[in-house]
């Protein structure tokens, strides 16, 4: 590709607009030499407007530099470096390969080109997508963060598709700042709704809020970084006295220990947030957060750093493919089901990239056993996993699955792809704490990539200890690219170091295991043990209380929303048991397997409606072989002290009597009871006999509509594609008619100013083609000749003249023969004397086509001696 060469920057022209991009208060230029913020623009359809609007809030000085990354035509030029230059002060430059960056500057991505940063340089690149599938957006923001990681800031404004959404992910992961146009004030809301989908956006607001918002949180950010940390690089007491009390707020709010977090990702994280708040310290912040719970289940989300995509770090997943995989295969010839587990999955791309990964390596090794693999999925974020769970991916995956992948294992919708069936059959998703909750075990593949980073060594080192607790001898540990199993004392043997993809090795360490901290229980109020020591325990009724409660009182336990028990009264061994393994008093844990789900749906429904169930007669096997029973759940809402508990009162029936055999004659009624029997089961075997006819039809009938699905899904797919190319050419095609508007415009503007001035001085010119034709007039030529607007594209000779003696065409012939300017005295009928200038009327590329003719009056300059009489 032909790099474009170095253009001047665009300046904007001085006018009424320049009064808004005075700069704002408070946002001075940045010194020389500091680290300046890059800020991405991302648009489409629809954001030439938003654009504009965005930098007319922009003062020239704000010390960040701001990249535009439009979809363009790749056959036509821009014109919107002009365009961007008409409402700011600041240089706009087209972006060529090389560039650097530079504070106050604005750079706009050229057509036909992908746009990157490194080393503080733009890098232009050939497009590897066809047209129609390009992601210009993501791109460059990926690249961005990359470069700046928290001096990156990612807007997506107007446009179609879902370009810029990725990237917004990998800003925010970074730690940088993003925002998005408001889908109401955006022209074409996809993108923009996109963005929002992905949970990422910091600041969501029109184009002109956007640009104030963003000098606000920059100039905030910058004068006080370091400010959670008592503005200075490490920590301060009174900071981490601070950090305690908001990871207690989370711990409350939302069950999740956040203590063994880095100490610096949290203030890191912390201060985005800070920020946005325009809170200067951390102790100010906790005070917001006390005030206002909803910030807590922001800052939780903050601290998740859910960021993913599908086949993350290619040369790690092809090594997977080429060895791990096969080896799990070659080491159960027989055939095997294989499990696998992934921590913190967030949005399920890299749990549905092993699914996919496993299919392949399955084709390609083709064993002879059979195989299949079993993936449990798991992340500390219900939003996120109710997100995998759908298996919908929004259309820019396209930029990280092949074309051959995303056609096979992926349907596409309206919205976006949808993961095969045969794919997601094959994952399981359910929310967990990796740190508290119970691990998966007996596993073959264990991947945890990018999680372990985000932990004080301590707890890296114990989860090393519980991954290798999980998979079997010989199983797969896949890591991110920035973890090491080092912390596992030679516990792991690496496939290659350099992916961080090791294989198990030798036995586990149990013991290691306790040092996991168990699940924190729910804060219950605490219950009455009985009277106090002081208490006359000794009396009457105290004794007639406890018989009562010994003898006659019903077995029940009084539990938590969640199951957990609090309190147990009477005998119950012949409903609950300790479940085996670590100790767990849990209701469900506990029930009788014939209980168990009768209790649970119990429980479920007496929580929801808030009113008591009975369940039974139950037959309930226990030790002595079973006996009836019956339950009732009854929901406490006093008093306030129990408030939402539950208690479960358990009941003892009778065994019904065994109905007594009467010999003798059979009774009418019986007979009539068996006749209408044997009538029904010849009725009903007729019914079924129908309906496995039926069913077979049926079948058949689906197997005809599968094939013309089949037929539909490919016409289909090249209806799509043909939509996608319509609409990327829509796209540039609006973008082409917007500039050639603006140039429409501005030649309007020109023409009329030309007008303005020939009018306004006077001048009487005529110009002529090179036929000699009348091509425009101004109004003072009528004086020499007798035009009307009507008379344009006419031969001057046709046209009445009071010039005397005077042959203006050969004059012109005379000056287009010799290109010299002629000039001579012409006089009109009245006396008058003029002075006529002829010169070639030449055009942009130098060509000459036609001449100006122009008079000026010089009659009161002759001598009187001159004058000719009346």
């Amino acid at each position: 590709m032909k790099l474009p060469s170095a253009p001047k920057p665009r300046k904007r022209r001085s006018g009424p607009v320049a009064a808004e991009t005075a700069p704002a208060a408070g946002h001075s230029p940045v010194g020389k030499g500091e680290a300046f913020a890059v800020v991405g623009i991302g648009a489409s359809a629809g954001g030439l407007e938003a654009i504009e609007e965005f930098f007319r809030k922009l003062p020239p000085d704000t010390g960040n530099a701001y990249v535009v990354v439009q979809h363009l035509d790749p056959t036509h030029t821009t014109m919107l470096p002009e365009l961007i230059g008409r409402v700011t002060d600041m240089p706009v430059t087209e972006v060529v390969h090389g560039m650097e960056l530079a504070p106050n500057q604005v750079y706009v991505i050229p057509p036909n080109a992908d746009l990157g940063v490194s080393a503080g340089r733009l890098q232009l690149s050939e497009p590897e997508a066809p047209r129609g599938l390009r992601l210009p957006i993501d791109t460059f923001f990926r690249s961005l963060a990359a470069e700046r990681g928290a001096k990156s800031v990612g807007i997506v404004l107007s446009g179609m598709g879902s370009d810029g959404s990725l990237g917004l992910c990998a800003i925010r992961e970074a730690g940088g700042l993003t925002l998005v146009q408001d889908p109401a004030s955006a022209k074409y809301d996809s993108m923009p709704r996109s963005a929002l989908e992905s949970a990422t956006a910091d600041v969501v607001a029109a184009p002109a809020e956007l640009a104030e918002q963003l000098l606000s949180i920059l100039h905030f950010s910058g004068a006080a970084t370091g400010a959670a940390t008592g503005g200075v690089g490490e920590p301060d007491g009174s900071a981490d006295s601070a950090l305690e009390h908001a990871v207690a707020l989370l711990r409350d709010h939302t069950g999740h220990d956040f203590s063994a977090y880095k100490k610096s990702t949290a203030y890191r994280r912390i201060e985005r947030r800070m920020a946005i708040h325009q809170l200067p310290r951390i102790d100010a912040y906790v005070d917001y957060l006390r005030a206002n719970p909803q910030e807590i289940d922001l800052l939780f989300k903050e601290l998740l750093i859910g960021v993913t995509s599908f086949f993350r770090d290619p040369a790690a997943w092809g090594l997977l493919e080429r060895q791990a995989l096969p080896g799990l295969i070659a080491a159960n010839p027989g055939g095997a089901a294989l499990r696998a587990w992934v921590v913190g999955c967030s949005t399920g791309e890299e749990a549905y990239s092993l699914a996919i990964a496993f299919r392949e390596t399955l084709e390609r090794v083709k064993p002879k056993g059979r195989f299949s693999l079993h993936i449990f999925a798991t992340d500390l974020h219900d939003d996120a996993i109710a997100k995998a769970r759908t298996g919908l991916f929004p259309p820019n995956i396209a930029a990280d699955i092949p074309l051959d992948r995303l056609a096979r294992y992926f349907t596409e919708t309206d919205s976006g792809y949808r993961v095969g069936k045969e794919i997601r059959q094959m994952v399981t998703f359910a929310p967990q704490d990796v740190i508290l909750d119970p691990p998966f075990t007996k596993l073959d593949l264990l991947t945890c990539r990018n999680l372990l980073i985000y932990f004080e060594p301590e707890l890296q080192k114990r989860l090393m200890a519980l991954f290798h607790f999980s998979l079997n001898p010989g199983g797969v540990l896949f890591l991110g690219s920035a973890e090491t199993a080092g912390t596992a004392g030679g516990k792991f043997e690496a496939f290659d170091r350099k992916v961080r993809l090791f294989r198990r090795m030798g036995g586990v360490e149990r013991a290691s295991l306790a040092a996991f901290p168990p699940r924190p229980e729910p804060r219950l109020p605490s219950l009455p043990e009985g009277p106090t020591p002081d208490a006359p325990r000794n009396t009457l009724a105290a004794m007639a209380n406890q018989v009562l409660l010994e003898r006659f009182a019903p077995a029940a336990v009084l539990v938590g929303h969640l199951g957990d028990i609090v309190y147990i009264n009477g005998r119950t061994g012949r409903y609950l048991e300790p479940a085996a393994g670590k100790a767990n008093w849990n209701v469900h844990a506990m029930a009788r397997p014939s209980l168990r789900n009768e209790l649970a749906a119990a429980l479920q429904k007496a929580t929801r409606d808030k009113a008591d169930v009975a369940i039974g007669p139950l037959r309930i096997d226990d030790d002595a072989g079973g006996h009836l029973a019956r339950v009732v759940v009854h929901y406490l809402d006093q008093p306030e002290s129990m408030r939402s508990m539950l208690m479960i009162v358990f009941s003892e029936l009778p065994e019904p009597a065994p109905a007594s055999r009467r010999p003798g004659p059979r009774s009418p009624r019986a007979e009539k009871l068996e006749s209408l029997l044997l009538q029904a089961n010849e009725e009903n075997r007729s019914h079924r006999e129908e309906m496995q006819t039926a069913q077979e039809e049926l079948k058949s009938s689906n197997e005809e509509l599968q094939s013309t699905n089949e037929e539909l899904q490919s016409t289909n797919e090249e209806m799509t594609t043909s939509k996608e190319e319509l609409q990327s050419t829509n796209e540039e095609l609006q973008m082409v008619n917007h500039e050639l508007n603006a140039r429409l415009d501005e030649l309007s503007w020109a023409s009329n100013d030309m007008v303005n001035l020939l009018n306004g001085t006077g001048l009487a010119a005529i110009f002529l083609t090179g036929e000699f034709k009348v091509r425009r007039f101004t109004t003072h030529a009528t004086r020499f000749f007798k035009l009307i607007p009507g008379d344009v594209g006419r031969l001057l000779s046709d046209i009445v003249t009071d010039l005397v003696a005077v042959d203006l065409v050969a004059d012109a012939e005379n000056v287009l023969r010799t290109l010299l300017v002629s000039e001579s005295e012409a006089r009109t009928r009245d006396g008058s004397t003029f002075w006529v200038r002829i010169i070639p009327y030449r055009i942009s590329d130098h060509t000459i086509d036609g001449v100006v003719v122009t008079f000026a009056e010089v009659t009161a300059n002759q001598r009187p001696d001159l004058v000719p009489p009346k």
